[in-house]
Protein backbone atom coordinates (compact mmCIF):
# COMPACT_ATOMS: atom_id res chain seq x y z
CA UNK A 1 0.00 0.00 0.00
CA UNK A 2 1.46 3.35 -1.03
CA UNK A 3 1.73 6.40 1.22
CA UNK A 4 -0.86 8.12 -0.95
CA UNK A 5 -3.32 5.23 -0.49
CA UNK A 6 -2.77 5.21 3.27
CA UNK A 7 -3.27 8.96 3.40
CA UNK A 8 -6.53 8.68 1.46
CA UNK A 9 -7.81 5.98 3.79
CA UNK A 10 -6.99 8.04 6.87
CA UNK A 11 -8.64 11.12 5.37
CA UNK A 12 -11.77 9.15 4.52
CA UNK A 13 -11.93 7.80 8.08
CA UNK A 14 -11.53 11.28 9.52
CA UNK A 15 -14.38 12.54 7.32
CA UNK A 16 -16.81 10.05 8.83
CA UNK A 17 -19.26 11.77 11.22
CA UNK A 18 -19.30 10.71 14.85
CA UNK A 19 -22.02 8.20 15.77
CA UNK A 20 -23.95 10.96 17.54
CA UNK A 21 -23.80 13.22 14.50
CA UNK A 22 -24.67 10.31 12.20
CA UNK A 23 -27.84 9.68 14.22
CA UNK A 24 -28.74 13.37 14.10
CA UNK A 25 -28.13 13.56 10.35
CA UNK A 26 -30.58 10.67 9.83
CA UNK A 27 -33.33 12.00 12.11
CA UNK A 28 -35.64 12.56 9.14
CA UNK A 29 -35.30 8.98 7.89
CA UNK A 30 -35.82 7.60 11.39
CA UNK A 31 -38.88 9.79 11.92
CA UNK A 32 -40.46 8.50 8.71
CA UNK A 33 -40.66 4.93 10.04
CA UNK A 34 -41.62 5.76 13.64
CA UNK A 35 -45.17 5.30 14.94
CA UNK A 36 -46.93 8.65 15.14
CA UNK A 37 -47.07 8.72 18.95
CA UNK A 38 -43.29 9.12 19.25
CA UNK A 39 -41.44 12.45 19.27
CA UNK A 40 -38.50 12.13 16.89
CA UNK A 41 -36.40 14.77 18.68
CA UNK A 42 -36.67 13.01 22.03
CA UNK A 43 -36.11 9.56 20.52
CA UNK A 44 -32.96 10.72 18.70
CA UNK A 45 -31.54 12.29 21.86
CA UNK A 46 -32.07 9.01 23.73
CA UNK A 47 -30.22 7.13 20.98
CA UNK A 48 -27.36 9.64 20.95
CA UNK A 49 -27.02 9.51 24.73
CA UNK A 50 -26.92 5.72 24.70
CA UNK A 51 -23.98 5.66 22.29
CA UNK A 52 -22.10 8.40 24.13
CA UNK A 53 -22.36 6.64 27.50
CA UNK A 54 -20.96 3.29 26.33
CA UNK A 55 -17.37 3.40 24.94
CA UNK A 56 -17.60 -0.12 23.53
CA UNK A 57 -20.87 0.67 21.79
CA UNK A 58 -19.36 3.88 20.41
CA UNK A 59 -16.36 1.90 19.13
CA UNK A 60 -18.66 -0.59 17.39
CA UNK A 61 -20.67 2.28 15.89
CA UNK A 62 -17.51 3.93 14.59
CA UNK A 63 -16.30 0.61 13.17
CA UNK A 64 -19.63 -0.16 11.48
CA UNK A 65 -21.90 2.90 11.12
CA UNK A 66 -24.22 0.90 8.87
CA UNK A 67 -24.91 -1.69 11.58
CA UNK A 68 -25.76 1.14 14.01
CA UNK A 69 -28.30 2.62 11.61
CA UNK A 70 -29.82 -0.79 10.81
CA UNK A 71 -30.39 -1.37 14.54
CA UNK A 72 -31.81 2.12 15.07
CA UNK A 73 -34.13 1.85 12.06
CA UNK A 74 -35.49 -1.39 13.48
CA UNK A 75 -36.06 0.20 16.89
CA UNK A 76 -37.73 3.21 15.26
CA UNK A 77 -39.97 1.00 13.12
CA UNK A 78 -41.07 -0.91 16.22
CA UNK A 79 -41.54 2.32 18.17
CA UNK A 80 -39.21 1.19 20.97
CA UNK A 81 -36.64 3.27 22.84
CA UNK A 82 -33.07 2.23 21.98
CA UNK A 83 -30.63 1.55 24.76
CA UNK A 84 -33.38 0.60 27.23
CA UNK A 85 -34.95 -2.66 28.35
CA UNK A 86 -37.35 -2.23 25.43
CA UNK A 87 -34.59 -2.43 22.81
CA UNK A 88 -30.94 -3.13 23.54
CA UNK A 89 -28.04 -1.81 21.47
CA UNK A 90 -25.23 -4.29 21.90
CA UNK A 91 -21.65 -4.29 20.56
CA UNK A 92 -20.69 -7.58 18.97
CA UNK A 93 -17.72 -8.90 17.04
CA UNK A 94 -18.64 -10.34 13.66
CA UNK A 95 -15.67 -11.94 11.91
CA UNK A 96 -13.39 -9.99 14.21
CA UNK A 97 -14.96 -6.60 13.49
CA UNK A 98 -17.03 -4.72 16.09
CA UNK A 99 -20.61 -4.11 14.97
CA UNK A 100 -23.86 -2.98 16.59
CA UNK A 101 -26.70 -5.43 17.08
CA UNK A 102 -30.25 -4.42 18.02
CA UNK A 103 -32.17 -6.80 20.27
CA UNK A 104 -35.80 -6.49 21.39
CA UNK A 105 -36.06 -6.84 25.18
CA UNK A 106 -38.94 -8.45 27.05
CA UNK A 107 -40.35 -5.06 28.01
CA UNK A 108 -40.39 -4.19 24.31
CA UNK A 109 -42.41 -7.30 23.56
CA UNK A 110 -44.89 -6.37 26.28
CA UNK A 111 -45.11 -2.80 24.99
CA UNK A 112 -46.07 -4.09 21.52
CA UNK A 113 -48.82 -6.24 23.05
CA UNK A 114 -50.31 -3.26 24.90
CA UNK A 115 -50.09 -1.13 21.79
CA UNK A 116 -52.41 -3.44 19.86
CA UNK A 117 -55.37 -1.91 21.68
CA UNK A 118 -56.85 -5.35 22.44
CA UNK A 119 -54.92 -6.12 25.62
CA UNK A 120 -55.91 -4.86 29.08
CA UNK A 121 -52.97 -6.33 31.02
CA UNK A 122 -49.95 -8.58 30.57
CA UNK A 123 -48.55 -10.77 33.35
CA UNK A 124 -45.04 -12.22 33.10
CA UNK A 125 -43.57 -13.67 36.30
CA UNK A 126 -40.93 -16.15 37.41
CA UNK A 127 -41.77 -18.88 39.90
CA UNK A 128 -39.22 -19.72 42.57
CA UNK A 129 -38.68 -22.84 44.63
CA UNK A 130 -40.68 -21.79 47.72
CA UNK A 131 -43.54 -20.06 45.88
CA UNK A 132 -46.98 -21.64 45.71
CA UNK A 133 -47.95 -22.21 42.09
CA UNK A 134 -51.08 -23.97 40.86
CA UNK A 135 -51.83 -24.48 37.19
CA UNK A 136 -54.33 -27.13 36.11
CA UNK A 137 -55.93 -25.83 32.92
CA UNK A 138 -59.71 -26.26 32.96
CA UNK A 139 -59.64 -28.25 36.23
CA UNK A 140 -61.03 -27.54 39.71
CA UNK A 141 -58.59 -27.18 42.60
CA UNK A 142 -59.51 -26.52 46.23
CA UNK A 143 -56.12 -24.94 46.99
CA UNK A 144 -56.94 -21.69 45.21
CA UNK A 145 -58.79 -18.78 46.91
CA UNK A 146 -62.62 -18.63 46.74
CA UNK A 147 -62.56 -15.97 44.03
CA UNK A 148 -60.85 -18.51 41.79
CA UNK A 149 -63.61 -21.12 42.17
CA UNK A 150 -64.37 -22.99 38.98
CA UNK A 151 -62.07 -24.28 36.23
CA UNK A 152 -58.73 -22.50 36.13
CA UNK A 153 -58.25 -20.04 33.28
CA UNK A 154 -54.97 -18.60 34.56
CA UNK A 155 -52.31 -19.76 37.04
CA UNK A 156 -52.54 -19.12 40.77
CA UNK A 157 -49.23 -17.82 42.10
CA UNK A 158 -48.59 -16.87 45.72
CA UNK A 159 -45.19 -15.73 46.98
CA UNK A 160 -43.52 -13.65 49.65
CA UNK A 161 -42.96 -10.72 47.30
CA UNK A 162 -40.88 -8.81 49.84
CA UNK A 163 -38.49 -11.69 50.50
CA UNK A 164 -35.00 -11.92 49.05
CA UNK A 165 -34.29 -14.21 46.12
CA UNK A 166 -32.36 -16.48 48.49
CA UNK A 167 -35.43 -16.83 50.73
CA UNK A 168 -37.80 -17.53 47.83
CA UNK A 169 -35.37 -20.08 46.42
CA UNK A 170 -33.99 -20.91 43.01
CA UNK A 171 -35.81 -20.25 39.76
CA UNK A 172 -37.98 -23.20 38.76
CA UNK A 173 -40.38 -21.80 36.16
CA UNK A 174 -41.88 -18.80 34.41
CA UNK A 175 -45.32 -18.03 33.04
CA UNK A 176 -47.02 -15.38 30.95
CA UNK A 177 -50.54 -14.51 29.87
CA UNK A 178 -52.59 -11.52 28.80
CA UNK A 179 -56.09 -10.44 29.71
CA UNK A 180 -58.08 -9.01 26.83
CA UNK A 181 -60.24 -5.93 27.11
CA UNK A 182 -63.40 -7.99 27.58
CA UNK A 183 -61.89 -10.04 30.41
CA UNK A 184 -61.01 -13.12 28.36
CA UNK A 185 -57.63 -14.73 29.04
CA UNK A 186 -55.14 -15.45 26.28
CA UNK A 187 -53.26 -18.70 25.94
CA UNK A 188 -51.22 -19.21 29.10
CA UNK A 189 -47.52 -19.88 28.55
CA UNK A 190 -45.93 -21.99 31.32
CA UNK A 191 -42.27 -22.95 30.98
CA UNK A 192 -40.14 -25.10 33.28
CA UNK A 193 -36.39 -25.45 33.58
CA UNK A 194 -36.20 -27.85 30.64
CA UNK A 195 -37.89 -25.32 28.32
CA UNK A 196 -35.54 -22.57 29.49
CA UNK A 197 -32.51 -24.83 29.11
CA UNK A 198 -33.42 -25.48 25.48
CA UNK A 199 -33.80 -21.75 24.82
CA UNK A 200 -30.46 -21.07 26.47
CA UNK A 201 -28.77 -23.84 24.48
CA UNK A 202 -29.82 -22.12 21.23
CA UNK A 203 -28.37 -18.76 22.31
CA UNK A 204 -24.93 -17.98 20.92
CA UNK A 205 -22.37 -17.47 23.70
CA UNK A 206 -24.86 -18.20 26.51
CA UNK A 207 -22.10 -19.76 28.63
CA UNK A 208 -19.85 -16.73 28.29
CA UNK A 209 -19.02 -14.86 31.49
CA UNK A 210 -20.54 -11.70 29.98
CA UNK A 211 -23.69 -13.31 28.58
CA UNK A 212 -27.01 -11.95 29.95
CA UNK A 213 -27.81 -15.56 30.75
CA UNK A 214 -25.03 -15.20 33.34
CA UNK A 215 -25.46 -11.56 34.38
CA UNK A 216 -29.28 -11.42 34.52
CA UNK A 217 -30.72 -14.90 34.27
CA UNK A 218 -34.17 -13.90 35.56
CA UNK A 219 -34.58 -11.32 32.77
CA UNK A 220 -33.82 -13.98 30.18
CA UNK A 221 -36.42 -16.33 31.69
CA UNK A 222 -38.97 -13.50 31.52
CA UNK A 223 -38.03 -12.70 27.94
CA UNK A 224 -38.36 -16.33 26.86
CA UNK A 225 -41.91 -16.46 28.25
CA UNK A 226 -42.86 -13.05 26.81
CA UNK A 227 -41.58 -14.07 23.39
CA UNK A 228 -43.65 -17.27 23.46
CA UNK A 229 -46.71 -15.27 24.51
CA UNK A 230 -46.23 -12.79 21.65
CA UNK A 231 -47.10 -15.62 19.25
CA UNK A 232 -50.61 -15.76 20.74
CA UNK A 233 -51.36 -12.13 21.56
CA UNK A 234 -51.95 -9.47 18.89
CA UNK A 235 -49.27 -6.82 18.54
CA UNK A 236 -49.13 -3.75 16.33
CA UNK A 237 -46.77 -0.90 15.61
CA UNK A 238 -49.04 1.53 13.75
CA UNK A 239 -51.93 0.29 11.59
CA UNK A 240 -55.09 1.16 13.53
CA UNK A 241 -57.36 -0.70 11.09
CA UNK A 242 -55.76 -3.95 12.24
CA UNK A 243 -56.13 -2.89 15.88
CA UNK A 244 -59.81 -2.02 15.39
CA UNK A 245 -60.44 -5.40 13.82
CA UNK A 246 -58.83 -7.12 16.81
CA UNK A 247 -60.88 -5.01 19.22
CA UNK A 248 -64.10 -6.00 17.44
CA UNK A 249 -63.22 -9.68 17.79
CA UNK A 250 -62.37 -9.11 21.47
CA UNK A 251 -65.88 -7.76 22.07
CA UNK A 252 -67.41 -11.14 21.34
CA UNK A 253 -68.42 -12.90 24.59
CA UNK A 254 -67.30 -16.26 23.20
CA UNK A 255 -63.72 -15.08 22.60
CA UNK A 256 -61.01 -17.65 23.27
CA UNK A 257 -57.29 -17.70 22.57
CA UNK A 258 -57.98 -19.45 19.26
CA UNK A 259 -60.10 -16.49 18.11
CA UNK A 260 -57.17 -14.10 18.27
CA UNK A 261 -55.42 -14.24 14.92
CA UNK A 262 -51.77 -13.17 14.70
CA UNK A 263 -51.42 -9.53 13.70
CA UNK A 264 -50.00 -9.42 10.16
CA UNK A 265 -48.02 -6.35 11.25
CA UNK A 266 -46.29 -8.23 14.07
CA UNK A 267 -42.64 -7.88 13.14
CA UNK A 268 -41.07 -9.05 16.38
CA UNK A 269 -39.84 -12.19 14.65
CA UNK A 270 -37.85 -10.10 12.17
CA UNK A 271 -35.75 -8.41 14.84
CA UNK A 272 -32.65 -10.28 15.93
CA UNK A 273 -33.39 -12.17 19.14
CA UNK A 274 -30.81 -13.12 21.74
CA UNK A 275 -32.63 -16.47 22.13
CA UNK A 276 -31.61 -17.43 18.61
CA UNK A 277 -28.14 -18.44 17.39
CA UNK A 278 -26.21 -15.65 15.72
CA UNK A 279 -22.82 -15.59 14.06
CA UNK A 280 -21.35 -13.11 16.51
CA UNK A 281 -19.42 -12.75 19.73
CA UNK A 282 -20.61 -10.61 22.63
CA UNK A 283 -17.95 -8.06 23.51
CA UNK A 284 -19.76 -5.77 25.94
CA UNK A 285 -19.82 -6.97 29.52
CA UNK A 286 -22.50 -4.57 30.69
CA UNK A 287 -25.27 -5.19 28.16
CA UNK A 288 -28.32 -7.32 28.76
CA UNK A 289 -30.46 -8.77 26.01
Amino acid sequence: MTAQTIGSAVAKRDEMPSPSKLIGNNKGSLAQVMPSHLRADTWVRIAQGTVRRDPKLADAANSSPNSLMVALMEAARLGLEPGTEQFYLTPRKVKGRPEVLGIVGYQGLIELMYRSGAVASVVVEVVREHDEFVWKPGALDDRVPPRWEGPQQRPFHDADWFATEEHRGALRGVYAYAEMNNGATSKVVVLGRDHIARAKASAQGADSTYSPWKTNEEAMWLKTAARRLSKWVPTSTEDRRIVQGIAERADRPSLTAADIEPDPLDITDHAVDADQPIDAELVDDGVQA
